[in-house]
């Protein structure tokens, strides 16, 4: 809370008025379609004011690998299957618990480049909440990332790069790990003969961050977890 508190003296002014008022009952406006002004405002929209209430806090971690060799035989998909099972402790459907969602096989929704075609199984997805994501980001932080020889932190943008930006202001953190990685988890170190391929993952913070400056605030969140970041 500390380290995402901003200061605000005052209550802060109503939005100005870009436009008139829309009246339905006016019969000069009642049948006319009313379109927004301005575009999108995702990127200039001000932080909430900071309360308890509305601490940045991790929501989920979403966890996802890509099998290009699921294309041409689905079979392909039961090694990442069983590593991301492995390393994440959910299963298929969760296990019947219906609050989470478990291991998830990930289809193409559409034609890309006449090799991804609807409804193949191109990956496997999870989305990690509450105890078993902190257990995750715990062996994470321990146990992978300092085994790592080339992760010298994640990367962030240049000081230039635009704080307006969809990324910017999305409140998610997102990095990779090469297959490598995969071998340095515990739960897949202790039998790494049992799975054929190593599998390189991209996994996602997902924070509660909204507004200008969402994205540096779920940085601050995760640096406080041990995730380190550096500049180049």
């Amino acid at each position: 809370m500390y380290m995402t508190y901003i200061h605000e003296p005052g209550p802060r002014p109503p939005p100005r008025d870009i436009r008139l008022t829309f009246d339905p009952s006016d019969p000069y406006t009642k049948n006319r379609y009313n379109p927004p002004v301005g575009g999108s405002q995702l990127g200039k929209k001000l932080p909430p004011p900071s309360s308890p209430e509305n601490v940045v806090r991790l929501e989920k971690i979403s966890i996802h690998t890509m099998v290009k060799d699921a294309i041409a035989n689905r079979s392909n998909l039961l090694g990442a299957i069983m590593a991301v099972r492995a390393l994440t402790g959910e299963s298929y459907k969760a296990g019947g618990r219906h609050a989470v969602e478990g291991v998830q096989i990930v289809k193409g929704k559409k034609a890309v480049g006449g090799w991804i075609r609807p409804g193949i199984p191109v990956g496997v997805k999870v989305d990690l909440k509450g105890q078993s994501m902190y257990d995750f980001l715990s062996t994470l932080v321990e146990f992978v990332l300092p085994r790592l020889r080339d992760f010298h932190g994640v990367v962030l943008p240049p000081q230039s790069s635009s704080v307006n930006s969809p990324s910017a202001v999305s409140g998610v953190v997102s990095f990779g790990l090469p297959p490598n990685a995969m071998g340095f988890f515990p739960q897949v170190e202790v039998n790494v003969d049992a799975y054929p391929k190593q599998y390189g993952m991209h996994i996602h913070f997902i924070t509660n961050a909204t507004g200008l400056g969402a994205q540096n605030r779920a940085r601050a969140l995760l640096s406080g977890f041990q995730i380190p970041f550096v500049r180049k």
